[in-house]
């Protein structure tokens, strides 16, 4: 019974990933058509969007003690049987408000995935470095498909489809999820502490960094997936002309730049967190201050490996959950740097659709992460090096 359970388990929990992220982006792609269809400008109807980020966010924290208290297993099912029904309900839409209300409604349940569906994952892996990457590419092909499936429905039946297809899919997982995964049954009360041997102050330490460079980047990663098929429909024209075509384009870069996570799960194998937060601040600065200006096809390039560095911080980010805290409060902890990537990423909407309207456009809204970027890299410079921890354990230890 046992091996059977390992072998649905984590497949699931990744399949869950995809919908997560799916889900949450099928409104940035719809929104190019509806606003074609309903003669508003996108800067007017990308805020319908920001209820169900926000909800993204909030609703990770009971979500997380759920899961600890009652089941994380009956969590997940109603996790995908959740943004299901909701997906669906939104295609019924017939006013801004109605989509509104129905994209908050799937934020809501959208926002148990994070907190549940990864500390089920890194309850038990052998290599967690590999299983957070691998995980990752999931749900980052989660984003490559929103773009694609949502521009190739608009294109062939129009913008509800869009809704209607993933809604129905997110609920046949359900029912295969409760057929073939076993409840594994309650987390075990293991440790006293909530630190791994480490004293409050070099605990605080990390936790201080992980909140900025969490806020910072939840900020980078959630305007560049939200503003991109924009970015494209506007600065690709020479290259095509239909939704299906700037989803094809917004889907290659997202699947490729996925990659970069599992490369960074064997990274976090091999080497030190210090380097890598730095390296991956670093990278993302040139890269999204090129992006402010270019078009046409340097854009696509540049668009490609500033997305591989975005990507390629989110495992960093749990990895350091995973590392250094217990596993009875990893769903709690997780789900508070979950509302807080997630929360505070969900400002990237009023963001765009501000900086939208102004004079320069996407280069304004460019220019405002590569500044972030700027505060990821030198966050980074601050974390304690694996000797500074090594010897904070010793010490805590004699202590």
């Amino acid at each position: 019974m046992h091996t059977m359970r390992r072998d649905y388990l984590v497949p699931f929990i990744n399949l869950g990933h995809l919908l997560d992220h799916l889900v949450m982006l099928v409104f940035p792609t719809v929104v190019i058509a509806l606003g074609r269809q309903w003669d508003r400008p996108y800067s007017e109807l990308l805020p319908l969007a920001l209820g169900g980020f926000i909800a993204f966010g909030a609703f990770a924290i009971p979500a997380g003690w759920l899961a600890d208290h009652w089941s994380r297993y009956r969590m997940m099912a109603v996790f995908f049987f959740g943004i299901g029904a909701s997906l669906f309900l939104t295609g019924f839409a017939s006013s801004p408000w109605q989509i509104g209300l129905g994209l908050t409604v799937t934020g809501m349940f959208a926002a148990i995935y994070h907190p549940v569906g990864i500390a089920m994952l890194v309850a038990s892996p052998k290599n967690l470095g590999m299983a957070l990457g691998w995980n990752g590419l999931w749900g980052n092909l989660g984003l490559a498909f929103a773009a694609i499936i949502s521009g190739a429905l608009m294109d062939l039946f129009g913008w509800r489809a869009a809704f209607f297809v993933p809604g129905l899919a997110a609920m046949a997982a359900g029912v295969a999820f409760l057929l073939l995964v076993p409840d594994p049954g309650p987390v075990k009360k293991k440790s006293k502490t909530i630190g791994l041997h480490l004293d409050a102050r070099t605990m605080g330490h990390i936790f201080a960094i992980l909140l900025i460079v969490t806020a910072c980047g939840g900020v980078i990663f959630n305007a560049t997936t939200v503003a991109m098929p924009k970015v494209f429909d506007e600065r690709l024209r020479a290259l095509t002309e239909t939704n299906v075509g700037i989803g094809a384009m917004v889907a290659c870069v997202y699947s490729i730049a996925a990659f970069a996570q599992v490369l960074m799960g064997t990274l976090m194998s091999r080497y030190d967190m210090k380097p890598l937060m730095v390296g991956v601040g670093l990278v993302q600065i040139p890269l999204l201050f090129a992006a402010a200006t270019l078009d046409g096809w340097p854009l696509l390039v540049v668009a490609l490996l500033m997305m591989m560095a975005i990507f390629g911080q989110i495992p960093l980010n749990d990895g350091i959950v995973g590392k250094y805290v217990a596993d009875e409060y990893r769903a709690r902890v997780l789900s508070v740097r979950y509302v807080i990537s997630l929360g505070v990423a969900s400002v990237a909407v009023p963001l765009i659709a501000l900086l939208h309207r102004t004079e320069g456009g996407f280069r304004n809204v460019f220019m405002v992460l590569a500044l972030l970027a700027c505060a990821v890299f030198t966050a980074g410079l601050f974390f304690p090096s694996r000797q500074r921890m090594a010897a904070a354990a010793q010490a805590s230890a004699v202590g």
